[in-house]
C-alpha cells in the first residue's frame, strides 16, 4: 500500500491522512463512492468499474494532476485531485497564473456522518495545498447547483469570481489565495462572543 504524504491532526475528529491513489488496489472503494447518488457531480454515475481503474491510472500516469486517497483515523474516508489548471478544462476559463492550482474532493457517501467532517476534509486538503510554497492560489470550479460545497468553500476563504461554462456543468469558478485562506481559518478560529 502507499505511504502517507500528508497528515493533519483535527483536535475534535482525530487524524487525516493522505496517499496516493492505487488505481488497481482502490479502484473498487472508489466505484462505489462514485457512482453514489450522493456523488453526481462527479459526473460518473454510470460509470462501470474498469472506466473508474482506467480513470485513475491515467491520472496516474499525468505528472500535472494527481489523486489521493484521504484516511480519518487510518479508514478510507475521502477523495482528492489535485491538477494544474492550465492542463484542465478550466484553464480555458480564465488567464492560469503562476502558483495556481486546481483541486477537486469528494466525502465517502456515510449513513453515520460526523458534524464538522467535511469542513475538516476540505481544511486538510487546503493544509495539503498550502504546505508547498509554489502553491499561491487554489482553484476550484464546483457545479453552480452544488450548495452545500459553496458553502464549505466560502469557510475556508474561497470567493466566486463568476459562473463558467465547463463539459457538464455551469461552474462556479473561484478562488482562495493563502492569506484569504489564513483569514478563514483564523475568523474560524477566533473565539466566539
Amino acid at each position: 500500500m502507499s505511504t502517507t504524504v500528508f497528515a493533519r491532526h483535527d483536535e475534535r475528529l482525530g487524524q487525516f491522512t493522505l496517499r496516493l491513489v492505487d488505481p488497481a488496489a482502490d479502484a473498487e472503494l472508489l466505484h462505489r463512492w462514485l457512482t453514489h447518488p450522493k456523488s453526481v457531480f462527479w459526473l460518473m454515475q454510470d460509470a462501470e468499474l474498469g472506466d473508474v481503474r482506467k480513470e485513475f491510472e491515467s491520472i496516474a500516469a499525468a505528472s500535472s494532476h494527481h489523486a489521493y486517497l484521504g484516511l480519518h483515523n487510518g479508514e478510507p474516508a475521502f477523495l482528492v485531485e489535485v491538477y494544474d489548471p492550465a492542463h484542465d478544462a478550466v484553464g480555458t476559463a480564465y488567464p492560469v497564473q503562476p502558483g495556481d492550482i486546481g483541486m477537486h474532493f469528494l466525502v465517502a457517501p456515510t449513513d453515520t456522518p460526523l458534524h464538522g467532517f467535511t469542513l475538516a476534509v476540505i481544511t486538510t486538503v487546503m493544509e495539503l495545498l498550502f504546505a508547498d510554497p509554489a502553491n499561491r492560489r487554489v482553484v476550484v470550479e464546483p457545479d453552480a447547483r452544488n450548495k452545500p460545497v459553496h458553502a464549505l468553500n466560502a469557510a475556508v476563504g474561497f470567493h466566486v469570481e463568476r459562473t463558467v461554462p465547463l463539459p457538464g456543468k455551469d461552474a462556479y469558478l473561484s478562488f482562495c489565495t493563502r492569506e484569504q485562506y489564513e483569514a478563514a481559518r483564523a475568523a474560524t478560529a477566533a473565539p466566539q462572543e
